[in-house]
């Protein structure tokens, strides 16, 4: 088969793969396969699988391919039997030129985990090209003078085959004049002669036509042809001489345009116009050394006009002709050899062998993220070529073989502060000066469940009105998860928890997806103040973090309860209260008193009396507080014997609840006992008093010991954040919240389940008390704590008669505790037995008690009181 190729292109490609062979043959311990060129597509090289030690399955499953650094795809693999087959026509002539050697180098990469392997196809050459010459017809011009023995030198034929294909011989045809030699020059190359055996006589034959066959030694032998025409001359009988047969010049690709690259010189013996000389090249140079280069007619000087490319032709030979202008003309020939020297005038290039994966966040040191190779069309150190990577990223080069790295892992992965690197890679020639280019590679990095779901705060305090509606939003908690995907998905639910010995999912239930909490049913202040909900905040990676928050639910009282009656007892008479008082009786005379609690707290406990009706509105009044029914004046004769008063009781909330009572009274002449007795009982001792005292005094001094072990450990507390940056400090300053307190102090007695107790209302004593505020550090339950001390004191003995009185068949005795209100202070009196709401006046406050405690909260304006001895 005869193909044709220009010659440039031709020697570009020999020169290259020359090279290229020469740098892979210094790897050792390569796979190699040899094979014919011209074999059919699907023909089998060698089983790749069996030769690399890897299963069938291991090829699909591990994506084995085949990539060849001649640019072009020329084999592949086949999946079913791993066998490496022909894809694509190969013509040895074409890739390696008259190379001795032709071998394929081949980049096989098999991924997960990524290996590289080299293997090479050695492509023999068959007897498919015939030897051709550059022209069919060659002329001479002899002259008939021409001695014998001259030597004509002949075109040579090429033959693109090597070895024993290539051209091995020449033949003349049958002739009468002349005869063929061959002539051996530099570089081993044969060049046909024509060499005249006997004297030409232009007028027996002026033209002779011989045919030239160049032979190769292929089995069977391929020849080609050239027809030679010899037109005898006459007389001009001395041709040109060159000094040398061959001149050798060395030239950097880079000179610039118009440098004289030589000046070969020529003599001719002859005289007139048969010596002038006009040099030119020769008829067949090709276009691609007519492009470059240029010969002055006359004097022979060569000069560069166009650019050299030492990648693309290392050397250049050019035939040079010395014509004399002799009739005929008569020439001689010489070679003129120009050598290209390299310069640095390619850049390396950075190819990725394969594409690089996303990493894991937690990927160890190592770890291989792409394979890639660097290649530089320049030669010698101008070829050789160094990668690096930018410092800073977590990212190394390892190197592997001839220009060949691995990207890997060098340090920790956080996707969290850096989801995708573009790591710069620049690759440096060794040139002088050197050039290098760069190539971004970037790489992903994929989540790991590495960070737990973070609530906005560790605790939230939730505020939430009694007697809501079931179902209603109590609050919304949030979270939020540094990691991507469903490693950032939070959920949220509570933590079983008890409050009241129930669980609280049943107070409570929470919205996984967005954190809102809502109530299964309304609360009671009354029965539940405050829980805690404990809830957790749950990512969906695997495995799982969460993280938890606690919500505390307080209770807010509201106005819910109105005031209940509990003295006097109407039970056994019905609606009316039925009282008896003398006729006798002067002004401010106590008839009776109502006594009324309410199970509300603060403000909506504070209970107020007030007469709403009254037969004779001008012989009775009610003491707003306490509730005693006094007479305004005397009773006189004309005053009706039955009075009969409605008295409401108000308490403090909003909107105000009320209860009334009836209250009928009998004016009796001489009725004076009952109430004589009963200051008399008031006044004389007694085997109950005294048991009453002795419980008094037995309580007094459990709250004075708590009082003192309460001191002690807000100092220790003090002197353990005063260390810990904390802050424990005592300032005398006054208190905003009392300075219009109400004008008398009340005893309210209130019920919570088997346990009674008593609320101290705000009076007149406060207002002209002298506070002190302590600073707690931030963990205290409260932030506030003053110490009131009262303006006056009673005698003791009124608190017994007084609970004596109201009492009667009743143990009781004061316990000091904390009662979170709104600005109300309260001291606990705990009450045993069966026993309903009673009043208390406010004179019963004993002198005993040296100051009250205040706590409370700046933030919720929420003040409690307890007693101090």
């Amino acid at each position: 088969m005869t193909k044709r190729k220009g010659y440039r292109d031709w020697r570009w490609l020999v020169l290259w793969w020359h090279h290229f062979f020469l740098l892979w043959n210094t790897i050792d311990g390569q796979t190699r396969y040899s094979i014919p060129e011209e074999l059919k597509q699907g023909s089998v090289v060698g089983n790749l699988a069996k030769d690399l030690g890897l299963g069938l399955s291991e090829i699909f499953d591990r994506k084995l391919r085949v990539a060849s650094e001649a640019g072009k795809q020329y084999f592949s693999v086949d999946a079913g039997k791993g066998e490496l087959v022909v894809n694509d026509r190969i013509d040895r002539e074409a890739l390696c030129g008259q190379s001795a050697s032709c071998v394929l180098p081949l980049q096989v990469v098999v991924e997960d985990p990524l290996q590289l392997h080299r293997i090479e196809v050695e492509i023999r050459d068959i007897n498919d090209n015939s030897p051709i010459f550059l022209s069919n017809e060659i002329s001479l011009k002899i002259a008939e003078l021409a001695l014998v023995g001259t030597r004509f030198p002949l075109e040579s034929a090429t033959d693109p085959d090597v070895g024993s294909n290539s051209l091995k011989s020449y033949t003349l045809s049958k002739n009468e004049c002349c005869s063929l030699k061959i002539k051996e020059i530099e570089g081993g190359k044969n060049v046909p002669e024509l060499v005249l055996e006997k004297p030409l006589d232009r007028e027996k034959k002026a033209v002779h036509k011989i045919l030239l066959t160049a032979l190769d030694g292929g089995t069977p032998a391929r020849s080609g042809t050239s027809q030679i025409t010899i037109n005898v001359l006459d007389i001009n009988d001395n041709f040109p001489v060159f000094e040398k047969n061959i001149y050798k010049v060395s030239l950097c690709e880079k000179t610039i345009n118009g440098t004289v690259v030589i000046k070969p010189k020529a003599t001719d013996a002859d005289e007139g116009l048969n010596g002038e000389i006009e040099f030119a090249f020769g008829s067949r140079t090709p276009d691609s050394v007519l492009s470059v280069f240029h010969i002055n007619s006359l004097t022979g000087e060569i000069t560069l006009k166009g650019e050299l490319d030492y990648e693309t032709t290392k050397t250049h030979d050019i035939d040079v002709v010395a014509k004399d202008k002799g009739s005929p003309e008569m020439e001689g020939h010489c070679r003129v050899q120009i050598d290209i020297t390299d310069f640095n005038d390619n850049t390396p290039e950075i190819v990725l062998t394969s594409q690089p994966k996303p990493v894991r966040e937690d990927a160890p040191g190592g770890t291989v993220v792409a394979l890639i190779s660097a290649r530089d069309l320049d030669s010698g150190d101008n070829g050789k070529v160094t990668l690096q990577v930018t410092s800073g990223s977590p990212f190394n080069l390892k190197p592997s073989f001839s220009n060949n790295y691995a990207l890997v892992t060098s340090g920790a992965l956080d996707r969290e502060s850096f989801s995708e690197y573009h790591i710069e890679i620049t690759a440096t020639d060794s040139g002088s000066p050197p050039l290098s280019s760069k190539k971004t590679i970037p790489v992903t990095i994929t989540d790991v469940n590495d960070n737990p779901p973070v609530f906005t705060q560790p605790s939230y305090n939730v505020y939430l009105k009694e007697n809501g509606v079931p179902g209603s939003i109590l609050f919304s908690v949030s979270a939020s998860d540094l990691d991507f995907g469903d490693n950032a998905k939070v959920s949220y639910s509570i933590l079983d928890s008890k409050v009241q010995d129930v669980s609280v999912s049943s107070y409570v239930y929470i919205n996984s997806e967005n954190g809102s909490i809502y109530s299964m049913h309304s609360f009671d202040y009354e029965k539940l103040k405050v829980f805690q909900i404990q809830v957790q905040a749950k990512d969906q990676g695997s495995p799982s973090l969460s993280s938890n928050a606690t919500v505390h639910v307080f209770i807010l009282d509201q106005n819910d309860n109105a005031p209940a009656v509990i003295y006097p007892s109407s039970a056994a008479l019905g609606s009316v209260s039925h009282q008896r008082m003398p006729r006798s009786a002067k002004a401010g005379h106590l008839v009776t008193k109502v006594t009324a609690v309410d199970a509300d707290s603060g403000h909506n406990a504070w209970i107020s009396y007030k007469l709403a009706e009254a037969t004779d509105a001008s012989l009775f009044t009610v003491n707003l507080y306490t509730g005693e029914v006094r007479t305004k004046r005397a009773v006189s004769e004309q005053d009706d014997s039955s009075q009969r008063l409605l008295i409401e009781i108000r308490d403090d909330g909003e909107p105000v609840q009320s209860s009334t009572v009836t209250v009928s009274i009998l004016l009796e002449d001489g009725l004076h006992e009952p109430i004589l007795d009963l200051r008399q009982k008031v006044s004389e001792p007694s085997k109950k008093n005294g048991r009453i005292t002795l419980y008094l005094i037995l309580s007094l001094a459990s709250v004075s010991v708590l009082s003192l072990l309460t001191f002690l450990v807000l100092a220790v507390k003090c002197i353990r954040n005063s260390r810990s940056s904390g802050s424990c400090c005592m300032r005398r300053s006054d208190c905003d919240d009392y300075k219009n307190p109400n004008r008398n102090l009340q005893i309210q007695l209130n019920t919570d389940g088997p346990i009674k107790y008593v609320e101290v209302l705000g009076g007149d004593m406060l207002s002209q008390s002298q506070s002190f505020r302590s600073c707690m550090s931030p963990m205290s339950e409260y932030s506030d704590f003053t110490l009131i001390k009262p303006s006056s004191t009673t005698d003791f003995k009124e608190v017994i008669s007084v609970l004596d009185a109201s009492l009667p068949d009743s143990t009781w005795t004061f316990e000091m505790s904390f009662f979170p209100n709104n600005n109300v202070a309260s001291i606990h009196i705990l009450f045993m037995g069966d026993v309903k709401n009673h009043y208390i006046s406010p004179s019963v406050i004993p002198s005993v008690f040296s100051h009250l405690c205040v706590c409370g909260d700046e933030v919720t304006k929420k003040f409690a009181v307890c007693v101090c001895v």
